[in-house]
């Protein structure tokens, strides 16, 4: 056991090993099985699996590096460029991130100067989290080979033990040699005498290196796979899969057909669960003659679920303000859906008109939301009502994940469904008194992050300022924004056998 020393703050560069030491598993195995599954679908993800004793086989001979090569070349074979790069920036941090160690972190977060992450891995992989979290300035790895056609090859350039301690002498060239060095393989071994100090896991902390930052969480990230793809977890997946989808249409189809009040009820003889904490609030009467107007519900937004399921608690309908989701789905839809335009006038005006009719749910967020953060509110929604009840949803799932960004989000509710014991939290909280809207004189963007501040408190989340805009540059490129504008015929052709493909289920890529 190696305890970081008291000198720790005043280190100024450091070379750390990825696998193994910073992060507390050494297996690259579950981020293939990723980029499999995510990039390709589900006959390169079973492919993978089976390959899987061959892997182990070599890993136990000594060939780890081979055992790395072979699946890399499966994973990745014929796979576009982008789509590697995109699983890379979307997908493949949330699971590193949940791997970190927290003293090997204290002791590379410490060091102030030049950060080095070497990584078995290809470099595409690891260099979205290794910069964006890690703090990294540079890593070594090696690089993943692509055709003129900017496919990948599946082959794997540079690397191994010697190539890595050139690259590492490399970037300290005419300077200081690397003041402390992190690591546990033979890889680790090629660099480490290079450094002034060396450490090895298993890491203790000490007190002086508090003075590391604290860990930049991952907030936005994609991908259907909540659990880590390990070869026995990939196994259950597989095995789910098709009891899953039957699972998931009967459930959709009995929630079509019964009542929407009886849900919560029945949600139990299926396998999920509906939990309701605090009271709903009556719906609104016109006894007092004066022009009848629904109950604004304000909800945090964790799934293309919430108002549905915020209808079910309710027992009675609710209007349900959306942005992006796809006709499919509301057309599947038990209850209303207003369709917003991004044009502050037109859906002020649509929300109002519903808002007469009766109740309406609305999530100011604009986006879900995987992590324990609220995202900005907007304040269109304090301005159309001085009845605001702040709803706070939550879920938990074991297998899939119901929301997408870089997919088609018709399946949202399918995935969800798949899950085995699917469960929703329903929190309501009172209403706004007349002295915390604008009715009282306040501006609708204190009355948002009045909102935003008592939902954070009631799930335990943290406010941030980020928006949709945000979340979708970091997971897709762009900022989010649906253009409904008619397509070519030929766009057409090709938009529809993309979405062929989403309904599969990644079957046909």
């Amino acid at each position: 056991m190696v305890t970081m020393p008291a000198s720790a703050p005043s280190r100024r560069s450091v070379v750390a090993e990825l696998e193994g030491a910073l992060l507390r598993r050494a297996d690259t195995f579950p981020y293939f099985m990723l980029v499999a599954f995510e990039a390709s679908g589900l006959p390169r993800f079973a492919a993978l699996l089976a390959l899987w004793p061959l892997l182990r086989l070599l890993e136990l001979a000594g060939r780890r590096g081979l055992a790395l090569r072979a699946a890399a070349f499966v994973a990745t074979a014929g796979v576009p460029r982008a789509e590697v790069e995109a699983v890379s920036r979307a997908v493949l941090p949330k699971f590193m991130a949940d791997d970190v160690d927290p003293a090997a972190w204290a002791a590379f977060g410490a060091c102030e100067g030049r950060r080095v992450v070497v990584t078995a891995m290809p470099r595409v992989m690891v260099e979205r989290f290794a910069k964006e979290h890690l703090g990294a300035h540079d890593v070594v790895g090696c690089d993943l080979e692509y055709s003129r056609l900017r496919r990948s090859t599946g082959l794997l350039r540079g690397g191994g033990g010697e190539a890595v301690a050139d690259r590492v002498r490399a970037l300290f060239a005419g300077a200081e040699r690397p003041d402390l060095g992190i690591g546990r393989s033979e890889m680790a071994r090629s660099f480490l005498p290079f450094c002034k100090e060396q450490l090895r896991p298993p890491f203790t902390t000490a007190d002086d290196t508090a003075s590391a930052p604290p860990f930049r969480p991952v907030i936005f990230h994609d991908g259907r796979l909540v659990c880590r793809p390990t070869a026995f977890m990939s196994v259950v997946i597989l095995l789910w899969l098709p009891l899953g989808v039957l699972v998931a249409f009967v459930r959709i189809a009995v929630g079509l057909m019964v009542p929407i009040w009886t849900i919560p009820h029945i949600a139990p003889i299926f396998g999920g669960a509906v939990i309701m904490h605090g009271r709903a609030p009556p719906p609104v009467g016109d006894a007092d003659g004066a022009s009848p107007s629904g109950v604004l519900f304000v909800c945090t937004h964790r799934t293309l679920m919430d108002p549905v399921v915020l209808a079910t608690v309710l027992g009675r309908r609710v209007a349900a303000v959306t942005y992006s989701i796809s006709r499919l789905s509301e057309v599947l839809s038990p209850i209303p859906t207003v369709r917003l335009t991004r044009d502050r006038d037109v859906d002020a005006a649509r929300m109002r008109a519903e808002l007469a009719r009766g109740d309406v749910a609305v999530c100011p967020e604009g986006t879900t939301c995987r992590e324990p953060f609220l995202l900005r509110f907007s304040a269109l929604f304090a301005e159309l009502s001085d009845r605001i009840v702040p709803v706070a949803m939550n879920y938990r799932v074991g297998l899939f994940h119901p929301t997408t960004a870089r997919g088609w989000k018709a399946m949202d509710p399918i995935f969800f469904f798949m899950n085995p014991r699917p469960v929703y939290e329903v929190t309501f909280l009172n209403q706004l008194p007349a002295e915390a809207t604008c009715a009282a004189g306040k501006s609708a963007v204190d009355v948002a992050n009045y909102v935003q501040r008592i939902l954070a408190a009631t799930l335990g989340f943290e406010c941030t300022s980020l928006t949709r805009k945000d979340k979708y540059r970091v997971l897709a490129g762009n900022d989010g924004i649906v253009v409904n504008a008619a397509k070519p015929a030929a766009a057409g052709k090709t938009a529809w056998q993309s979405r062929i493909k989403e309904v599969l289920g990644f079957l046909l890529h």
